[in-house]
């Protein structure tokens, strides 16, 4: 039996449930999920193994209206691994339909739909009436020339084992581009700090988590097999850094034991995990950091 491999990037609004539906594909957790939207900054690949084929997910940013230079870059990223994927899969949630956004992103979806085929997955069907979900289906269809559509629920895993198989049908012939049991293609490093800046996500409100960024400083691996890794969470401001701290280190200290149980079951072994918080005013305008999160700077510039 001939192998096939390629790159699935998903694309849609935020909030859409990419990153949910790139963790379900692979069977772990690779991508960031919070109830907030525009979590997902760099372009994060997640592997699946369908049958003979590796299917390498690329889970984009939100495409959304940029305000700021990192939103920017975010966007540039999105659209970019749309133009460099195989297949292309636009993701929209079924009680939202066709918002603004949604007729954005199909007046852009031409321009790098040629030579790559491009499906419709309709998420959180469980939400929505099945007279609105067949209309809202039609709809998109009469827009764009979708190669498939299918209606699925990420977060429950239902249609997702179709898309999956279709997506392993459709990938070119060649060889698989990872190893059989790498399921990421994000540094460990990298992938830790995704963990943290989840459970801050989760933990603060409003715009400070879209304010902030977390760093793997030091990944040491120590004899008794256990891994020592030292983190720094960059903030704007004086004022963010006594909030990510919390009152006694409260916040702090239960963003720490929810990351580092995460990465010891993620990496099935002990884990010293170590925070510290430190104020940089211009993070976002540091091309240092941006290429951290595996973004370019110049994207973003006006």
């Amino acid at each position: 039996m001939s192998t096939r491999a390629g790159f699935v990037a998903l694309i849609g609004e935020p909030n859409a449930g990419k990153s949910t539906l790139t963790n379900r594909m692979v069977g772990a957790k690779v991508s960031i999920v919070t109830h907030k939207v525009q979590t997902t900054r760099a372009r994060i690949r997640g592997v699946a193994i369908e049958g003979a084929a590796q299917i390498v997910f690329v889970d984009t940013p939100g495409l959304f209206r940029p305000r700021r230079h990192l939103d920017r870059a975010m966007v540039a990223a999105a659209w970019g691994g749309a133009a460099d994927a195989d297949i292309v899969v636009l993701l929209i949630e079924a009680q939202r339909g066709l918002t603004e956004g949604v007729e954005a992103i199909l007046a852009r979806l031409g321009e790098i739909s040629a030579g790559r085929k491009v499906a419709l997955a309709v998420n959180k069907i469980d939400r929505v009436q099945p007279e609105d979900l067949l209309g809202l289906v039609a709809d998109m269809n009469e827009r764009f020339d979708f190669a498939e559509t299918f209606l699925i629920s990420a977060k429950r895993g239902h249609g997702v084992a179709d898309l999956r198989k279709w997506l392993a049908r459709e990938l070119p012939e060649g060889p698989w581009l990872y190893p059989e049991d790498q399921i990421a293609d994000l540094p460990l490093k990298m992938l830790a700090a995704e963990m943290t800046r989840e459970k801050l996500t989760l933990r603060l409100h409003q715009e400070l988590p879209y304010q902030l960024t977390v760093e793997t400083e030091n990944w040491q691996e120590r004899r008794d097999g256990s891994v020592k890794v030292d983190q720094v969470i960059y903030v704007m401001r004086d004022g963010h850094r006594g909030i990510v701290l919390g009152k006694r280190g409260e916040t702090i200290k239960a963003v720490s034991q929810a990351a580092r149980a995460e990465l010891a079951a993620f990496l099935g072994r002990r884990v010293h995990l170590f925070l510290q918080v430190k104020v940089r005013p211009g993070w976002m305008e540091d091309a240092e950091r941006y290429a951290e999160m595996g973004l370019d700077f110049r994207d973003g510039r006006e």
